[in-house]
């Protein structure tokens, strides 16, 4: 028999560790798909967008940039100057893609993509804050960018 669902109201009983973790858990399991869709989007074009923000002055890609890709980071198979122009593009594209939810899943990927790059041959002590950027990867290719997006308008349209 499974336990009825957690009640977002006290019930007038001692307050426990357990009942506000039912609590917790109850409030979580009713969290819209659209505002977790809307929240893993911004947050993760949000880190993607500042750090693309950090490669260029105004419409050109900083001498700084392609120093780093050079001689800093770690990027395998790719030359250093084609691997700094190929990060900023991605960087600016792909966020923007996602704010507005077109190619979501596709854009979530390659970003998903970028992060293993960083975590793997970059930053390999970063995994703690690269999690985090999985997780709202995963959950947008998983779930997809919810309702709010140019996305659902244009399968609600051709369905």
């Amino acid at each position: 028999m499974s336990e009825p669902a957690a009640s977002h109201t006290h019930t007038g009983g001692p307050v426990t560790v357990r009942g506000l973790i039912k609590c917790f858990v109850g409030i979580c399991g009713t969290t819209p798909h659209w505002l977790l869709a809307i929240i893993a989007r911004v947050s993760i074009a949000t880190v993607f967008w500042k750090s693309a923000q950090t490669k260029v002055d105004g419409f050109t890609i900083k001498d700084s940039t392609f120093f780093l890709f050079e001689n800093e980071y770690n990027v395998p198979l790719l030359p250093p100057e084609f691997a700094a122009y190929m990060a900023t593009v991605a960087e600016h594209v792909f966020p923007v893609l996602l704010i507005i939810g077109f190619a979501s899943r596709f854009s979530a990927l390659a970003l998903l993509g970028m992060t293993m790059v960083i975590q793997l041959f970059v930053y390999p002590n970063a995994w703690p804050v690269h999690i985090l950027w999985v997780m709202a990867l995963a959950y947008i290719i998983g779930r997809g960018p919810g309702p709010i997006a140019l996305d659902h308008l244009i399968a609600k349209r051709h369905s």
